[in-house]
């Protein structure tokens, strides 16, 4: 896993711990509460005048656009990702949507890592249909983004561990380009989370989180939010409306997401859900701190194991990007990929597990496992997987809290 002291910033465990009392909590409460009113009202209407126009702060107008709850969370996740303002909003999904469909217009262009969630590259076959060009590369090597920048090009977005083959950008790298040539560094942390990397310390003006997975951790709730650094020069940005000019400059990105994403297209965290994320995000830097070492002690049995042709995780020495995973993050997360010897029957290997559950979905408290070609990433079709890296044979391991000793005989027995 690496020494965690020679990683930027402590595990943020007691920030996240405190974080609703330190913003108040109603009638002395330890968490914030459920608000479940949709309707907010006000003593003056100057104030109601002011949180339609972004001036009054604190206030509330109608639960499509943030409720005490979901603000409470949207703290939380501020304070982890040493942020200066979160949206959050109801699905990972809903949170790139909101950036790509509010940001950019168009006729803009934007390059992305070829290596990104199945979901996210269809998604970009939608913003092609909506005049958004889209140029995916081989992020790994900076040079690569460089080439494909273009004099229309807005924004450069990047995961920071591919799912399902645990690519790494070369994200420092990145980030120096496009501070630069002046563009927005999306930094897509949902892998990683907050908890093992800060994408603002390698220079990202929006870092997006799926609160489903390493966040709220239990499997139990939907929801995603985007974080602003601080760091992206939005009085500079092209593409923000005029009405929302009047606002702090430093706000106006997260204000135009938070109008045009949520009033207008009600990609909304119920008041329920953020109050099960806010409750799992309590114990994310011990989960995040188990399942690593869990998955760095499995990976290393794999890739000893005669059964086992290749196996991708970002803290073994053989992984490409391994000395980049160990100077950016604390531990390698909980995601993790493998390809069985050729002629070996992966159906009836994975069959004979017993504790991990044949399901999608990453960052549960529970080991899920999938055969990636087949299904997540079957309506992508061959050619899109080669270009990604995704052999027929893949399979993708989100490791959960159980003991790694009785995992690793499962996994034993299962490849005898």
């Amino acid at each position: 896993m690496g020494n965690a002291e020679d990683k930027k910033g402590p595990l943020p465990a007691s920030a996240t711990v405190h974080a609703d009392r330190r913003f108040g909590v109603e009638h002395g409460g330890i968490h914030k509460p459920i608000h479940t009113s949709v309707q907010y009202g006000f003593d003056r209407v100057e104030d109601l005048i002011g949180v339609f126009q972004g001036t009054f702060k604190g206030g509330f107008n109608y639960a499509r656009q943030g409720t005490p709850t979901s603000a409470a969370l949207e703290n939380k996740i501020t304070l982890l990702e040493g942020g200066i303002g979160t949206v959050s909003f109801s699905t990972g999904m809903a949170a790139l949507t909101a950036i790509f469909l509010t940001l950019l217009r168009a006729g803009d262009h934007m390059v992305s890592s070829q290596f990104v969630f199945g979901n996210t590259n269809s998604l970009f076959g939608t913003m092609g249909d909506l005049g958004i060009a889209v140029s995916k590369v081989d992020a790994c090597a900076v040079d690569n983004v460089r080439a494909a920048l273009r004099p229309n090009t807005r924004m450069v977005f990047v995961e920071t561990v591919a799912n399902p083959g645990t690519q790494i950008p070369d994200l420092e790298a990145i980030g120096d380009l496009c501070r630069e040539r002046g563009m927005l560094y999306v930094v897509d942390n949902t892998i990683t989370s907050p908890a093992l990397f800060q994408p603002k310390t390698v220079g990202a003006g929006l870092v997006v989180n799926s609160l489903t997975k390493t966040i709220a951790g239990h499997g139990a709730a939907l929801g995603g939010a985007v974080t602003d650094t601080g760091l992206f020069d939005w009085a500079a940005y092209p593409n923000i409306s005029p009405s929302y000019r009047s606002v702090d400059p430093r706000q106006q990105g997260l204000q135009q997401l938070r109008k045009k994403a949520l009033r207008d297209m009600g990609a909304t965290l119920s008041p329920e859900q953020a109050h099960r994320i806010s409750l799992g995000a309590e114990t994310l830097a011990l989960r995040v701190a188990q399942t690593s070492a869990t998955a760095l002690s499995l990976a290393r049995f794999l890739q000893s194991h005669p059964a086992v042709a290749a196996v991708h995780y970002p803290m073994l020495e053989s992984h490409p990007q391994h000395a980049m995973a160990m100077r950016h993050f604390k531990a390698g997360s909980w995601l993790m990929a493998f390809e069985l010897r050729e002629g070996l029957d992966m159906q009836a290997t994975l069959n004979r597990l017993q504790l991990p559950i044949k399901a999608t979905g990453l960052g549960d408290n529970r080991t899920l496992i999938i055969p990636v070609a087949p299904t997540i990433f079957w309506e992508a079709g061959p050619a899109v997987r080669a270009q990604m890296g995704i052999a027929d044979g893949l399979v993708r391991v989100s490791v959960g809290l159980e003991a790694a000793d009785e995992l690793i005989a499962d996994f034993g027995q299962a490849l005898a």
